[in-house]
């Protein structure tokens, strides 16, 4: 139960910040592009 408010909780910090689909789309976006140099980075 616990895990089913924490996951409410981050979802909605990130609708709260990005404020549209588009700034939502950009986040996850970089978000994977992050991912992405880490993995580069560890190869």
């Amino acid at each position: 139960m616990k895990k089913g408010w924490i996951w409410c909780i981050l979802f909605a910090t990130l609708l709260a910040g990005c404020n549209t689909m588009a700034g939502l789309g950009q986040d996850i976006q970089r978000g994977g592009q992050k991912l992405e140099s880490s993995a580069d980075r560890h190869k």
